[in-house]
């Protein structure tokens, strides 16, 4: 029997996690100028971790079971977990910048797609509609409504949309870990699962692709990439369940 351990946040916590978000936010909005063709991966992760560190917050995803760096980096077919690397971006490609960021005990959590000079249709369309999706689940994050309904408004768009969901991965609660109960599919049935109640605070994240939704992970034991090599985008919010809605704690600030 699997045993869902949810936790509801008081409201210490969850200004603290306010904090924490907001750092995330401010990070993507201080990076995003640097996405450019000729930079690094290694060299955006080494930005940001700056300025993480500046701000007297720490990289939760760096040694994270292992993993080396601050941020995910992942490029074109690289759905999630790419590990930043002396790879040079170029025109044409899309670059998902995940990243975790802890302040006094508490996490924020936030994925964006970002385009690096000029992108083909295809991929600008990709972009659109994971974003999209994304704003469907996270319609659905209220008191009293389930996980299942915002994991079935993720997949009824992007299926809509004919993309890919992919079924592997999936979004999770966030607290005092990066990752705590529950699982956030980006696709199921309404009606189903746990019951979102005010206080918890959950990070809904689709992750869709441009071809066909199978994966598989690369020798590195992080990154994972698309079978077909089809481009993949990823987006993520970390939400609060509020009493009569929801509140986005890593809000877009451009």
């Amino acid at each position: 029997m699997v045993i869902c351990m949810i936790t509801i946040k008081s409201e210490r916590e969850i200004e603290l996690m306010r904090k924490a978000g907001m750092l995330v936010s401010l990070m993507h909005q201080y990076i995003k100028p640097y996405i450019k063709e000729g930079i690094t991966t290694k060299e955006l992760d080494k930005l940001c971790e700056d300025f993480i560190i500046k701000n007297d917050a720490v990289p939760t995803c760096k040694g994270y079971q292992g993993f080396p760096a601050t941020l995910c980096t992942s490029v074109n077919d690289e759905v999630v977990h790419g590990i930043p690397s002396d790879r040079v971006l170029k025109n044409g490609d899309i670059i998902t910048i995940d990243v975790v960021i802890g302040y006094k005990g508490y996490q924020g959590d936030a994925a964006w797609t970002y385009a690096v000079g000029e992108i083909d249709d295809d991929k600008k369309y990709l972009m659109e509609h994971t974003e999209k999706a994304l704003y469907e689940g996270i319609k659905m994050a209220k008191p009293g409504n389930r996980i299942g309904d915002i994991s079935a408004a993720v997949e009824e768009y992007a299926t809509a949309h004919h993309l890919g969901v992919v079924r592997e991965l999936c979004g999770h609660g966030i607290g005092r870990e990066m990752h705590e109960d529950p699982e956030v599919p980006n696709f199921g049935t309404r009606n189903t699962g746990p019951r979102l109640k005010p206080g918890m605070v959950i990070c809904i994240e689709p992750m869709l692709t441009f071809g066909k939704r199978d994966v598989c992970q690369l020798d590195d034991d992080w990154t994972v990439v698309t079978l077909d090599e089809s481009p993949a985008a990823h987006y993520e919010h970390t939400v609060l369940i509020t009493e009569d809605g929801y509140e986005i704690l890593t809000p877009r600030l451009d």
